[in-house]
């Protein structure tokens, strides 16, 4: 496990760090080696609250590029006119969306012809490894304390997702108080419907 940090020097390091995991690894490493993609363009796509608008910004601000994010949900025009500058200016540009074509619908037929040519670089559902690490970052935010065997049951409990670790931090926040025990927090869960697995520990 590894971090990439954004170098703003902001006080809160939990806004600024990215964790590397099996799920994210492969992009963190295209992003690394952007002089090697066959256009000076990518797209970089992954799950909501995955991290990728921050791993975008690390990317611009140790590569000198540009980052056009929710490009899924910009006019299609302006994402295709950044795709044609960032090859005439010889800049990295890595655009950023939830997901790829077709998933994303690109009416626009230049602009779809662009993204194929762009390397896609994918940040995946949170790892085996990644997945209790993140929750000890949600609760790092959050100023709850948990011990690593409840870390390592919720890891096994909850939906394997991003979103699905911040709404676990959420409730505890506002519900657990500072009883994070399991039997306190699985009450917690289940009560929001938060919990996928119920069997004892």
């Amino acid at each position: 496990m590894s971090q990439l940090r954004l170098p703003l020097g902001l006080p809160d390091a939990c806004e600024t760090e990215f964790l590397v995991g099996e799920s994210n690894a492969r992009a963190v490493h295209q992003l690394e080696h952007w002089a090697t993609w066959p256009v000076m363009s990518a797209l970089l796509t992954g799950p909501r609250k995955s991290g990728r608008s921050l791993l975008a910004r690390v990317f611009a601000a140790k590569s000198g590029g540009r980052i056009f994010d929710d490009a899924d949900r910009a006019r299609e025009a302006d994402v295709f006119h950044a795709w044609n500058q960032a090859q005439q200016e010889r800049r990295p540009l890595l655009i950023v969306a939830e997901a790829a074509p077709p998933a994303w619908d690109v009416k626009l037929p230049d602009l779809r012809s662009r993204l194929a040519a762009s390397p896609l670089l994918e940040i995946g559902p949170p790892d085996d490894v990644l997945m209790p690490q993140l929750i000890e970052h949600a609760f790092e935010r959050h100023l709850l304390h948990a011990r690593p065997d409840l870390v390592a049951w919720l890891a096994k409990r909850i939906e394997r997702s991003h979103v699905a670790i911040l709404r676990v931090a959420d409730a505890l926040e506002s519900e657990a108080g500072d009883r994070l025990s399991i039997p306190a927090v699985r009450a917690v869960l289940a009560a929001n419907g938060l919990i996928t697995e119920t069997d004892e520990p």
